[in-house]
């Protein structure tokens, strides 16, 4: 199993400068007036708490069976959202620490761990770069998982935090290539607006950061899928006009064109979907 080494430099790369220059060019490529994935607002949080109870089943499921956890794990979730992960590991664990910035994802997160009759979960409503662990934690923590929630600029900085913070593993997943949705923006941000996109950092990135801080990292591939289910044509289109920041009638036909290629109807539904994968990067603590 992989462990924490003597900090090492290889090469002339600064891995942590290429992850800081991928997810600053990243931001700029947000299209303007798209506010779905503002997670302070409850709806957009409510709305991808119910995909996590269907869409993202066969990921939770996976997640939650390669970990080793116990009636006396204590848990450290990093960009916990609505508890997609924190609600189903505080029913096998001891206890979780919720870490999450955006205030609707902790209201839902709430909402969900009180329909569950669940009072093991502690939230932190904080950015991973704002928590002190002496004034905010109560570590160290057996697990400190970070889910498809690695958009910190300074990466090493905050891997080097989870890893302090942890008496056990720390387990971290990230995109391996373009997911799905990504790839939607690569293929029109051009021809809507113009200018180029730019994917954020991947997993190697990350795993290039850690061995470049002394963690020896294992690494696993997985598969992961993304699905937009609508229960009509209009629906997918107003949701996707406003996705991908949609004004004009030759935009309109540019993404019309674009998402008749990929639309498939399941049952009454209007159905777009596609596979990637993600990354599972983990270690754990030497004695």
């Amino acid at each position: 199993m992989a462990a924490s080494g003597v900090p090492c430099r290889y090469g002339d790369i600064d891995w942590n400068e290429v992850w800081k220059a991928k997810q600053e060019r990243y931001d700029t490529a947000r299209i303007a007036g798209d506010t779905s994935h503002d997670w302070d607002r409850k709806e957009n949080a409510d709305r991808y708490a119910a995909q996590s109870a269907g869409e993202f089943e066969k990921r939770i499921r996976m997640t939650l069976d390669g970990l080793s956890l116990s009636r006396t794990t204590r848990v450290l979730d990093i960009g916990a959202g609505p508890g997609t992960l924190a609600i189903p590991l505080a029913l096998q664990v001891k206890g979780v620490t919720a870490v999450e910035p955006g205030a609707g994802m902790i209201a839902a997160l709430k909402d969900r761990a009180a329909l569950e009759g669940i009072t093991s979960i502690t939230c932190i409503q904080k950015r991973w770069e704002d928590v002190d662990p002496v004034r905010d934690l109560t570590g160290p923590y057996d697990l400190v998982i970070a889910s498809l929630s690695l958009t910190m600029h300074d990466i090493r900085e905050a891997v080097q935090k989870m890893d302090a913070v942890s008496c056990g593993e720390v387990c971290l997943y990230w995109f391996a290539d373009l997911p799905f949705w990504e790839r939607m923006y690569a293929d029109l941000v051009m021809p809507l607006h113009r200018r180029p996109y730019y994917p954020g950092p991947k997993a190697d990135c990350l795993w290039n950061v850690l061995y470049q801080a002394g963690i020896y990292a294992d690494v696993r591939m997985l598969p992961l899928d993304k699905e937009y289910r609508f229960p009509s044509r209009g629906e997918m289109t107003t949701f996707f006009k406003k996705r991908f920041g949609v004004t004009t009638r030759e935009q309109e036909q540019v993404l019309d064109e674009y998402l008749s290629r990929l639309i498939r109807t399941d049952g009454g539904d209007i159905v777009i979907s596609g596979e990637s994968t993600f990354a599972k990067i983990w270690w754990k603590k030497r004695d």
